[in-house]
Order: C-alpha cells, then structure tokens, then sequence
C-alpha cells in the first residue's frame, strides 16, 4: 500500500540521487518479465501487469501500474546505462504454494548448455525432465498442511539439489568465458537452489519446519537484494518485517519461531551502505485503522503539522525527547505498527498520516 508515496520518492531518488533499480516484494523470476517490458517496451501493459508480479492482486493496483509506466517512459529514448530497472526479490513462493524448480532450473541449465560442452554438464535436458517430473507435484497446495505429501525429500529431489550445485558450480568455474551476460543465469541458479531447499523444508515434519521456511525464503530475498545492488543503489520496498535488522519471531501453534530477515542478512554483508526506512502510518480507515493513541510512535508523529513526512533518525530523536512511546495495537492483520523497541534500529521512518486518502 502506500504506493503513491513509494512512487513518488523513487522518482525523487532516480532524478537526484541516481538510482537506477527499484525492488519490490514480487516473484524473481515473474519480475524479468516486467524488466523487459520497462527496458525495452516488449509486450503489452495489461498482459505485462498480469505476468510480472507474484499476486494479482500486485499487478491489478493502480500504483505499480503507474510505476511500470512511469519506469517505461522515463527509458524511452535513453541509453542502456541510463535506463531504470525493475526487479523482484521474493522467491517464486506463495501463501498455498512453492513453484516448481522448472523454470529456474530449466534456465539454467539451457544457458550452460547453450555455451558448454555437453560432457560439461551433470545431466542432458531429457534427464533432467525425468528428474522433475510433474510440476503439479510440486506446486499441491496440500503440502503446506501436510508434509508427507511433499516431494523435496525424495531421492530425485536429492538428486536436483547436487545437480542444481554442479551448475551453480559450473557458473563460477566459466566466469571469465560468460562475463556479464551471466545475470539472469545466476538469477535462475539462485531461485533453483533456493526452492530446493524450500521444498525441502516443506516436506519436513519435525517442529522446526516453519523457522527453516520462514529462513530459506529471507535468504533467497537477501541473495537477489546483494545481488541487485552489485549494479547500483537499489529501492527496495515490502513489508518493515523484511528489511528489520532485529531478529524476526512470531507464534505459531503455540511454539515461538525466530530467524534473520533479508534485510538483517544484507545489513550484515552491505554495513553502513544498507539504510532501513520504516514506513508507517496514522490512518487507514476503510480498515479500521482510525487515528493512533498520542502515546505511540505513530501518534506523536501523527501530531506533525504535515500530511507526509520522511524522519531521520536525529530528527525522530528531537521529536521523541523524553517519550516512552507505547505500543500501537492495529485491528486489522495487515498493518504491523512499528515496535518502540526497534525503532532505533531503523535510518528512519516515512510517516503518512492517512493511508485512506491515497490512491492505490
């Protein structure tokens, strides 16, 4: 949500500060699709909105309509080195479902063999086909409820994970004849190692099955976000969850999870060049979020004399003074309000105070 806001500052950020990638919470690979589209015009808006984004309901919102446009009309006429791109930086995962490995392993193994000698390679196309088998097996959305009905610890699913290394492996040992043209290779090797583990981690019935898929997914985000930000500054935006640098934990069944976010991970590796700004807000009332308590972080900001702001940390520190703020309970699921006691984790807070108001 918000996402006038977002579009607004990365405009802000491209045109200023020279940014040229912006990362949104959406499907890797779906996301090649829309990078295209912005790049060089390929294929048509609505079917580009259908396909490029993990969700519908992603790609049927006005603002990351407005966005891909926006992105598309600023490269129209530019330089390759100019141009702005966009990536997602999930893993091709759903709430009922992980994809099949196909699609990346199947990329990645048709560029090596593309540029390889065959006795190269751990396997031909038809072996590794055989080895896949059908993607319905691995897309059945009855493996999040029940493991056993998973595939990922199978003899064949072993058996794609060492494949899956080898060409990784042959990726790394080829660097100097592939040179830069290994992007989306690397990119499909990344997405297939990771959904390998995923679907390893579904079919596992022990009680860390949840912590380690909660973790395989933040890594699989981390990898595409350091990988992403080796070509320039990166805007990544998704839920405050993803990108905190504290420790993540949530209840389920009564047991407590805890792993590292993507943006703990990458705020290990990047240092002082990863910058965590929060997003939070005052009102969203068509879901029943009315205005905060003044005792909450978002009630003392809601008390700015602005409609929208962006807060530094020292900025945030004046305002606060000798506040204890409290925490702010949101009736609705979809809005986590900010934890007092990680704020001082954050480079800052991008603050609107009535969400209602702005298109989405």
């Amino acid at each position: 949500m918000l996402l006038g806001v977002r579009n607004s500052l990365f405009r802000e950020l491209v045109e200023l500060e020279g940014y040229r990638t912006v990362a949104l919470e959406s499907d890797c690979l779906a996301g090649l699709v829309t990078d295209r589209y912005v790049t060089t015009g390929e294929g048509d808006l609505d079917e580009v909105m259908e396909r490029g984004f993990s969700h519908h309901e992603l790609g049927a919102g006005a603002g990351n309509r407005a966005l891909v446009r926006w992105m598309r009309d600023y490269n129209e006429g530019r330089p390759a080195a100019e141009w702005v791109r966009f990536a997602g930086f999930d893993g091709p995962l759903e709430m009922t479902h992980a994809a099949s490995p196909r699609h990346a392993l199947g990329g990645l193994h048709g560029y090596l063999a593309a540029r390889l000698s065959p006795s190269r390679l751990p396997c031909d196309a038809e072996a590794l086909d055989r080895l896949l088998g059908g993607d319905e097996r691995w897309t059945n959305p009855a493996v999040m409820r029940d493991p056993a009905q998973g595939v990922g610890r199978t003899g064949a699913a072993r058996e794609l994970r060492l494949i899956a290394d080898d060409l990784v492996g042959l990726l790394d040992m080829h660097e100097p004849q592939l040179g830069g043209d290994a992007e989306r290779a690397r990119l499909f090797g990344r997405t297939a190692v990771g959904l390998l583990r995923y679907h390893h981690w579904l079919a596992d019935t022990s009680p860390a099955r949840w912590e380690g898929l909660a973790g395989v997914r933040a890594s699989m985000m981390a990898a595409n976000l350091l990988a992403l930000a080796e070509r320039g500054p990166v805007l990544a935006h998704a839920h405050n969850g993803h990108f905190q640098r504290h420790q993540s934990g949530m209840q389920m069944g009564g047991r407590p999870l805890e792993w590292w976010s993507a943006g703990a991970v990458v705020s290990g590796r990047l240092g002082p060049e990863y910058a965590f700004v929060a997003t939070a807000l005052g009102e969203l009332r068509h879901r029943g979020v009315e205005a905060p308590p003044p005792d909450t972080i978002e009630g003392i900001l809601y008390a700015l004399p602005q409609d929208n702001a962006v807060v530094g940390t020292a900025e945030l520190a004046a305002i606060l003074g000798d506040a204890a703020p409290v925490p702010r309970v949101s009736p609705w699921y979809g809005y986590a309000p900010l934890d007092p006691a990680h704020v001082g984790g954050t480079d800052g807070i991008v603050f609107v105070k009535d969400a209602s108001a702005i298109p989405r």
